[in-house]
This record gives structure tokens, C-alpha cells and sequence, in this order.
């Protein structure tokens, strides 16, 4: 990387600087390479290390970067198309490609899901936990909120463990007519718990996916699934895919 004067540069330094971080990505790094340490690349471009971040921020953000535990920030590859399915379907159908990992309940949930689901303080939830792997790569993970009164013959679940236990409970859900679903997505940070799951450091950014199920004129499931920002470009639909998000 050659030293580039800042200073004149009309539009934010940490954009332009992005830019030539970018480029020099394109031309003297190879994916999976270690770029130097902060200390000297702020030097060797002669900014603040607090500039330099806000530009590796966003190259990470962009899908360019990506820091690993005990390793650095490295040349990330390409990233992967994920398809998110529009099919009318409960989660785990056939064809569903998440695997799931656990269950669990909690009388706790986070304020936007009872929002959607119309809870009532302290009422009981079943939560699945399930991940998607491509290639031995982590690419998401997801929680599965049911309120327990919707499947009242799960009961039986709570003798099973681990992936049983959830299949029990989403087979149950699978009983129900589902009559309609949506979705929503937004930006965000990985929470300390989905950063575990996705191999990422805590704050890293992710395109959280909330999917609401409806049976019987209620929301009776609420799916948010969290994917990894910088491997993962998002699909919609069964044939025209729509990019989300370009690689």
C-alpha cells in the first residue's frame, strides 16, 4: 500500500481512505490474508487510528473484511447467496435447510417478539434454537418463539433433549393451518450469544431476518434469524431471486 495524502480531500477522511483500502484489497492482498496492524497502517497513511477503524469498519461492514479471534482482520472472500425461502411453510417443513440445535422455555422474551405475538406478561414460550451451515461455515443462526399454549400437545417434548426436543416441538407447530407469514429486515450488531454462534466478536454486523407465522387469525410463531453481514448476500423468492444484498 502506497502513503496517500488525506488532508485535502473533501469528502469524510475514513471514506476515502475506505477507498483506497479497498482497492488495494482488489490489488496486493489475496482473501484469507492478514492486513499489518492498525498502528501501522494509520501510520503508513498518515491518519488517526480512530479514523483508520471507522474505514475497516465499514469494509467489514461491506462484506471486504473480517476479524477473526486470535488471528486479526483478514481479506474476506466472496460472499455466499443464501436463499431465504418465500415458501408458504412452517419452520422445519421439508426442504427447510436449518438444522436444528436445542429447546428451550421461558416465561422471558424479547420486547419486540411479544409485541408480535400479543403475549401476555409471563406467559410460557417455547424457544428453538437453530443454526445453518454451508460448507462447514456458520452463515446463521435463529430463535423460534412459540407460545406453549399453541402447541399444548408438546408437553410431551419436555422429556426429549438437544435437536429431539426441538423437531418434537416444530413437528407440533407443523399441525396447525398456517394462513399467512411475513418478514422484515434491518441491519445489526451480533449480540454476545449469536457472535458465539457465528464465530464473530461481539458487535460485528448482521442482517437479522424476523418472520412472522399466523394460524387461526393470530401470530403464532415468530422466527428471528441472525445472518452474518460480511459472508452473506440474502435471496428472495423460488426462481427470480431478488439480491438483496450484492457480493
Amino acid at each position: 500500500m502506497g502513503t496517500t495524502q488525506l488532508e485535502t480531500v473533501p469528502e469524510p477522511k475514513y471514506w476515502h481512505l475506505k477507498t483506497v483500502l479497498s482497492e488495494a484489497l482488489d490489488s496486493e492482498f489475496a482473501v484469507g490474508e492478514i492486513l499489518p496492524n492498525e498502528r501501522d497502517l494509520a501510520a503508513r497513511f498518515g491518519v488517526a487510528r480512530a479514523t483508520l477503524r471507522q474505514a475497516l469498519e465499514q469494509l467489514e461492514l461491506e462484506g471486504r473484511l473480517q476479524r477473526r479471534r486470535g488471528v486479526g482482520t483478514t481479506v474476506a472472500p466472496p460472499r455466499v447467496g443464501v436463499a431465504v425461502a418465500a415458501r408458504h411453510t412452517w419452520p422445519g417443513a421439508a426442504g427447510d435447510d436449518w438444522q436444528p440445535v436445542d429447546s428451550a422455555q421461558s416465561d422471558t422474551v424479547p420486547a419486540a417478539v411479544a409485541r408480535l405475538l400479543e403475549t401476555a406478561p409471563g406467559e410460557l414460550m417455547h424457544i428453538v434454537r437453530r443454526t445453518r451451515v454451508t460448507e462447514g461455515q456458520p452463515l446463521a443462526a435463529e430463535l423460534v418463539y412459540i407460545p406453549a399454549a399453541a402447541v399444548p400437545g408438546s408437553t410431551e417434548a419436555e422429556l426429549l433433549t438437544g435437536p429431539a426436543r426441538a423437531h418434537a416441538i416444530l413437528r407440533e407447530l407443523q399441525s396447525l393451518e398456517l394462513t399467512g407469514q411475513d418478514r422484515t429486515v434491518e441491519l445489526g450488531s451480533a449480540r454476545a450469544e449469536d457472535a458465539r454462534q457465528l464465530d464473530r466478536l461481539p458487535g460485528a454486523p448482521v442482517l437479522v431476518v424476523t418472520t412472522r407465522y399466523v394460524s387461526g387469525g393470530r401470530t403464532t410463531a415468530v422466527a428471528v434469524s441472525t445472518y452474518r453481514a460480511d459472508t452473506c448476500r440474502l435471496t428472495f423468492g423460488e426462481s427470480d431471486a431478488v439480491a438483496l444484498l450484492a457480493g
